[in-house]
């Protein structure tokens, strides 16, 4: 009898068909989350700056103690919950897209029609880059609405009574008599933006301070969204946002609590803030005169604009994932290497003939003159 064989048999049957079943259970759960969701389970998808923190935090939200990574293209993993006196297991999926905002054509993946109804929407900026926050927050924004937007079209042909819980779901959190109603426009699904790297932030000037926070509470207010700083660093920040996930993963009690002070880290939930609490943005009567814009988003752009001239965000060169160790498949890679040195030799004899070609070219027209 074989070494596994005896390991078999000293297991009772039980222990047995619970690995059995558990095996079971995450190969189904892999292969459900790339075919669409199972009625129950919930999506995150995690978007925004380069280098913000959103591989940390998904760590962090999860519990695992394991060293971040960059992530190249659109990342995949899930969490599970158990839940009730059965312990059955709430199971979330959770994407992030990496490279900042020029990956746009990947967020097709996650937001689908068959995940739109459970997914929320995490925007991740670096509060540590002023510089960089509108644009990316702008871009990133404008991507999603399109394809969110998108998906509800097709919903309306084919799942009608969907397409009209969405639209009604997202003044759910406003109310009927909200007094910004007419001004604003909320997202179909879920939306939070979270500002990283706080503990960078804090010490910036106090007026630099205040324009960013109330830029983010009118971005995020005219687009229902829920609105949360966070350090990796802080405990307090970790728990409050790992709570926040939650509740948007596993219908976790929402927190009532608030804060909309410029001078300590920002919680403001969906639905809970007012344009006249916001106020207009933190510029000179004199200042201000000089805008000329139409609406209010473009108001707050070129205000912010002006007080943090944006630059261009350069898109992350990413290392090829193909000579990542993490990734290694010998079969795959021995086939791969192979290809590589075959095409290598193909290219070489190309420019070897091109060469000679070029050469008797050359020595044919001597031989005319």
């Amino acid at each position: 009898m074989s070494d596994k064989k005896r390991l078999d048999v000293d297991k009772d049957l039980w222990t047995i068909a619970l690995e059995e079943r558990d095996r079971n259970t995450e190969d189904k759960e892999k292969s459900q989350a790339l075919q669409g969701v199972v009625d129950g389970d919930t999506n995150l998808f995690f978007v925004g700056s380069q280098n913000a923190g959103k591989t940390t935090l998904i760590l962090q939200f999860l519990e695992r103690e394991e060293p971040s990574k960059p992530t190249t293209g659109l990342d995949y993993t899930y969490g599970r919950k158990s839940k009730g006196a059965k312990m059955e297991k709430d199971v979330t999926h959770i994407w992030e897209l990496g490279g900042g905002t020029s990956l746009s054509k990947l967020i097709e993946i996650p937001i689908t029609t068959g995940s739109i109804n459970n997914l929320s929407v995490i925007l991740v900026l670096d509060l540590s880059k002023p510089e960089e926050l509108w644009t990316t927050l702008e871009v990133a924004l404008k991507q999603v609405t399109q394809r969110v937007n998108q998906v509800v079209s097709e919903l309306k042909s084919s799942d009608p009574q969907l397409a009209q819980k969405l639209k009604q779901r997202r003044w759910k959190k406003f109310g009927e008599d909200h007094p910004d109603k007419d001004l604003l426009d909320p997202l179909p699904v879920p939306l939070l933006i979270i500002g990283t790297k706080y503990d960078v932030f804090q010490d910036f000037d106090s007026e630099k301070k205040k324009m960013v926070c109330k830029t983010l509470r009118f971005v995020s207010h005219i687009n229902g969204a829920s609105l949360q700083f966070y350090s990796s660093k802080s405990d307090a920040l970790v728990n409050k946002v790992r709570q926040l996930l939650s509740h948007f993963a596993h219908g976790a009690a929402a927190s009532h609590t608030m804060s909309m002070d410029y001078t300590k880290p920002l919680t403001v939930p969906a639905g809970s803030d007012a344009l006249g609490q916001i106020g207009v943005p933190s510029l000179s009567s004199g200042e201000l005169g000089k805008i000329n814009a139409r609406v209010p988003l473009e108001l707050w752009k070129q205000a912010y604009g002006g007080f943090f001239p944006q630059i261009s965000v350069k898109s992350e060169k990413f290392e090829d994932p193909c000579k990542d160790p993490k990734y290694l498949e010998p079969a795959v890679d021995s086939m791969r290497a192979q290809k590589e040195e075959d095409l290598e030799r193909y290219r070489k004899e190309r420019e070897k003939k091109a060469r000679d070609l070029a050469r008797q070219q050359g020595q044919m027209v001597s031989s005319k003159t």
